[in-house]
């Protein structure tokens, strides 16, 4: 599978559908703030790392599957619930990238710069995600 980007995309949502995805993630990293105030920020941090938009997006990304499947008279309900398996592939692949940068920076930081260490643990982030979307 070849990733690409599809400009025509961004024209197929409507503006509904992007002010949910911006008000769950806001009330997410809003919520996550909170508890960071009155927790400390270890355990904000935990909250931090709640994947933000990917519930909207992926009852969103379902829906529109069933909508085009709809349109060519199919019933679009397994689609739209493969197409959103398929983003959480993407997700997990993410996540596991998550991981590694923040691991980076955790042991990075004590010894290196914050440039350097943010830098480092930015590629470490970009090489494990690669290298398990190519390992899959």
């Amino acid at each position: 599978m070849r990733i690409r980007f599809d400009f025509a995309a961004l024209c197929r949502s409507k503006p509904k559908e992007y002010a949910v995805r911006f008000f769950f993630g806001g009330t997410v990293t809003l919520l996550a703030g909170v508890v960071a105030h009155y927790c400390g920020s270890s355990v904000g941090g935990l909250f931090l790392a709640f994947p933000a938009i990917f519930p909207a997006g992926a009852t969103l990304i379902a829906k529109h599957e069933e909508r085009r499947k709809r349109k060519a008279g199919l019933d679009g309900k397994e689609r739209g619930r493969l197409a959103a398996a398929l983003d959480t592939r993407g997700a997990v692949i993410g996540a596991c990238g998550l991981f590694f940068f923040a691991f980076s920076v955790h042991s990075l930081l004590p010894v290196l710069p914050v440039a350097a260490a943010l830098g480092l643990a930015t590629l470490a982030w970009f090489a494990s995600s690669v290298l398990i979307w190519r390992l899959r």
